[in-house]
């Protein structure tokens, strides 16, 4: 369900906890890799603090609150330690191990939680293991510390140095290189390295049921024989109806442009970690529509034109900090300006707001075509979660609208909606031609964003519930049941994992297809094990975003029963990959899984047997 191309789309600028995460290097290191801890750390931030300069400042980062385990047992991952820490009544913010070493740094959400875990486990035998707790350095801030490395290598950044020495590429390239990685490969090559990707990630599945269920090994070894090593048939790779300006959704960034213009609207042309914070304009990018670039020309404008710098994530300072687009098949645009308000007083923001709307709705932007117009305050937020901010409609409908499969989708600022509509549509088609549905069945549609896919099929089925933890797409999700019609749908709000299993356990259809739609992370544990666990669901379609992130689920799925994973497993009787993100390397992935029926397996073998030993 997660719009896999949106870290390439738009790098945003980073919160405080993005900059000082668990993607980052280590901010120092001793020669055997082992992190220098303890007051060391508050010495190096006060001899330098540029390079600590964020743990000052007053936003939230668990970086002030790390701690480094050492000793641990050997050949343990997050989640054992995980777990651990759970058992003694430890809820830590964040845990970076690393590798097969006996060490790992975990941060913790305040002062107290950290201080408790340094009592607790300091000490305590695990494995075998005697532990020892000891206070951690934050990590240093990435662009100075890319900042230091160019001093080093000859006191002036790597742009100067490399000046002369060769012609850089045009800036509409480089950016290209960035989001549309697969730019200049023909589609039908495009096509055919996504298809291997799906390969692989079949293969790998193969081998992992087979070292994680040995019931299924003589009917895997039968599949990998039929179908090059994977576990089941790949079907052909369906492509995008189009493969340019197929996005309906963009991410932009606000900050210095690459070409030295102030104040640009773009993609970021590097990444904050790697020292970079300048951006490109969309207007030479091939999967963006033309609908937006103009609403992304007209921002850009109106924006140069305010007293208000750019928003910068090394220093804090600053205003603009991004401009998000949503357009539609309808002619429909909203646009999203996410603005830091620091410390201006509210009539110079009400005043700016005010300016806002005369341009899009009386003056050069009303060109542009924007039906909504957000204003959005991000100011020192505590949560990295920009759906949890709230949007002010400064003109305009609240909502865009959008047709797909010839039924109509109400979209709200923050609802989840596939970013290509055309390859919706043939991803959505693809689910209900497998769904194997009926006037008799029921779909749970996990993870529903608008409802799109369970109203889709509404009208095949007896019932649609659909689960969604976003509150405003759960909104939309009910009002686009009823635009279209349907009284046979019903949405739940809340985590996956804490209305799944009741909704589950309160369903007595005889045929139920349950359909998933997660974020790039997959299913959490307990949607998984209540699947498991509630046998009279025959038959899953999973829409995986990634793949490969999706493996764990796919393996749990299919593992044999313990008494962890109850209920009979299932298996892959089919797989296809959708282009849904043309020009670049994600790709969807759908996986049909079908319970497993022990008694039928027995029957057939037993059946078989007699078989063979008849004269």
């Amino acid at each position: 369900m997660a719009d896999v191309s949106s870290s390439s789309v738009a790098d945003p600028p980073p919160s405080q906890e993005e900059k000082s995460g668990e993607d980052l290097p280590q901010a120092s290191n001793n020669e055997d890799g082992k992190s220098e801890v303890g007051a060391e750390g508050a010495e190096d931030a006060a001899s330098d603090p540029d390079m600590y300069r964020y743990i000052k400042e007053d936003l939230f980062t668990s970086e002030i609150y790390k701690v480094e385990i050492r000793n641990l047992p050997k050949y343990i991952c997050f989640n054992d330690l995980k777990k651990f820490l759970a058992r003694h009544g430890l809820n830590p913010h964040k845990i970076k191990l690393f590798g097969h070493q006996t060490y790992a740094f975990v941060n913790f959400k305040n002062e107290e939680e950290r201080d408790k875990a340094m009592k607790m486990v300091h000490n305590m035998q695990w494995k075998g293991q005697v532990l020892s707790v000891r206070l951690a350095k934050p990590k240093a801030d990435p662009i100075q510390r890319k900042r230091r490395q160019d001093e080093g290598e000859g006191g002036q950044p790597p742009a100067k140095r490399a000046e002369g020495d060769q012609e850089e590429e045009p800036l509409s390239v480089q950016i290209a290189n960035v989001v549309t990685p697969l730019w200049n490969v023909p589609y039908e090559e495009q096509l055919r390295r996504k298809e291997q990707e799906v390969v692989a990630v079949l293969q790998r599945l193969a081998k992992e049921i087979g070292n994680t269920n040995k019931a299924m090994l003589p009917w895997l070894f039968a599949q990998k024989g039929k179908y090059n090593k994977m576990c089941c048939p790949l079907e052909d790779i369906r492509p995008s109806p189009i493969q340019t300006e197929y996005r309906n959704k963009c991410e932009f960034l606000i900050s210095m442009g690459a070409d030295g213009e102030d104040k640009t609207v773009g993609f970021r042309l590097g990444k904050y970690k790697g020292g970079s914070c300048a951006v490109v304009g969309p207007g030479e990018t091939s999967h963006v529509s033309a609908e937006a670039k103009r609403v992304v020309s007209a921002f850009q404008d109106f924006i140069r034109t305010t007293p208000y710098s750019v928003y910068s994530p090394e220093t804090y300072e600053g205003h603009w900090k991004q401009l998000t687009v949503r357009t539609t098949r309808t002619k429909q645009a909203m646009a999203m300006a996410f603005f830091n308000p620091q410390k201006l007083e509210e009539e110079e923001i009400s005043a700016l707001k005010s300016s806002m709307k005369k341009y899009f709705t009386e003056g050069e932007g009303k060109e542009s075509g924007v039906t909504a117009l957000y204003f959005v305050r991000e100011g020192q937020r505590t949560s990295p979660n920009l759906e949890d901010l709230p949007c002010e409609l400064v003109a305009g409908e609240a909502c865009i609208q959008e047709e797909l499969l010839g039924l109509k989708f109400r979209i709200s600022p923050h609802s989840f909606f596939q970013v290509n509509t055309g390859a919706a549509e043939v991803l959505y088609s693809a689910v209900g031609e497998w769904a194997k549905l009926d006037q008799d069945s029921t779909v749970l549609d996990v993870c529903c964003g608008t409802g799109t896919i369970g109203i889709s099929l509404a009208k095949r089925v007896k019932k649609v519930i659909g689960i969604e933890m976003c509150q405003e797409a759960v909104e939309d999700a009910k009002v686009n049941a009823k635009l279209n019609g349907l009284s046979n749908v019903e949405f739940h709000c809340g985590k996956a994992e804490d209305v799944f299993p009741n909704v589950l356990n309160a369903l007595v259809s005889p045929n139920i297809t349950a359909i998933v739609d997660p974020p790039r992370a997959g299913l959490h544990s307990k949607v998984i094990l209540a699947i498991r666990k509630a046998e009279h669901l025959k038959r899953l379609v999973y829409v995986a975003c990634n793949a490969k992130a999706a493996m764990n689920n796919f393996i749990d799925l299919c593992r044999a029963p313990s008494n962890r994973v109850r209920g009979a497993p299932f298996r892959p009787v089919r797989a296809m990959a959708v282009d849904l993100f043309p020009q670049t390397m994600h790709v969807e992935m759908l996986l049909l899984l079908e319970r497993v029926d022990y008694d039928s397996q027995k029957q057939q073998q037993t059946s078989s047997t007699q078989e063979e030993t008849k004269p």
